[in-house]
């Protein structure tokens, strides 16, 4: 998965630095508000897929005596600070930029560029697009594409999506602003296309954040995982009774689990370290992303816990 994630936001990123520039250079000759405010919206989405690089680099790190379980949430945080660079930054600016327009309108000069510019802005991001959507269509497998963004573990690959899908409504937009703009000879439009990309900005920021919030603080593994994890639990000829199961996303393909379960009366500390063993690697083989599983055996009164743990690296 990290192959296909870092393929991904190296399309994006050549498709934001052959853009970028050119939109700044129309911007300056046109004097257009919306394509003043493409242009950062470029710099901020090539920022932003530097970062997630970052992020996904840093969380390969080994597991140290400061962080036991490793450094997978790393891209979790960056891809945090991602969506709150396109909030801050990326609305922001646009934002002012539209809101300064609509105040203080310029006659615009020389369209045809921004034409010309939007034209190969909308190809650029168009293709970067459509090669994030392919590889995000073939990671989601049978979910929805709603479902696949609210459960799905790696957002290195969903964020690629959103911000390419936002840049490219963002296209639009600015088109419809700038040919507004020059069929009323009223340059109002054009401010009110900036405020337009800067509000689409914030709305994908805030789905962003709140999406990775949940993996940031700890999110568990789909139902489908936990309820596999469970099945192969209650199976085990020696095990009565599964209470607790808990499990935490420590990074995309990172899973802890922590299992309390009841064994037998009078079943011996061999026989349930053999049990544990067992049940340890069935898990780990039927779902590769668990790494570290916590098995503790409970008292069968329910009064005491009792000392046995299992934990193995796989």
């Amino acid at each position: 998965m990290a192959s296909e994630s870092k393929t991904v936001i190296y399309a994006a990123m050549a498709g934001n630095l052959l853009i970028a520039v050119t939109k700044f250079i129309a911007g300056g000759i046109t004097g257009s508000s919306a394509m003043l405010s493409e242009g950062i919206h470029s710099v901020v989405d090539t920022g932003n897929q530097l970062l997630l690089l970052l992020g996904m680099k840093r969380a390969q790190k080994p597991a140290d005596a400061q962080f036991p379980f490793g450094y997978g949430k790393e891209i979790y945080f960056w891809s945090f600070v991602v969506a709150m660079l396109i909030f801050s930054i990326g609305a922001g600016v646009s934002l002012y930029e539209g809101v300064q327009h609509v105040l203080h309108p310029e006659e615009m000069r020389n369209p045809l560029v921004n034409y010309i510019v939007l034209a190969l802005g909308i190809v650029f991001e168009g293709a970067s697009w459509a090669f994030a959507l392919n590889e995000f269509r073939k990671a989601k497998g049978k979910w929805t594409y709603v479902e696949a963004v609210q459960r799905g573990k790696d957002p290195s690959l969903f964020m690629v999506v959103f911000e390419d899908s936002a840049a490219l409504l963002g296209l639009f937009v600015a088109l419809a602003g700038v040919g507004l703009s020059q069929l009323t000879g009223n340059p109002i439009f054009d401010g009110a296309a900036s405020i337009i990309i800067g509000l689409i900005l914030a709305g994908t920021a805030v789905w962003l954040a709140v999406e990775t919030k949940g993996l940031l603080i700890g999110e568990s593994a789909n139902k489908r995982v936990v309820d596999g994890i469970r099945r192969l639990a209650e199976k085990e000829p020696l095990i009565e009774q599964v209470h607790e199961l808990l499990t935490m996303h420590m990074g995309p393909d990172f899973v802890l689990v922590n299992i309390s379960v009841r064994f037998a009366r009078h079943t011996n500390a061999t026989e349930i370290e053999q049990a544990i063993a067992k049940l340890d690697k069935a898990i780990k083989k039927d779902f590769s992303s668990v790494k570290r599983v916590f098995i503790e055996a409970e008292s069968y009164y329910g009064v005491d816990s009792l000392p046995v743990e299992h934990a193995e690296n796989s």
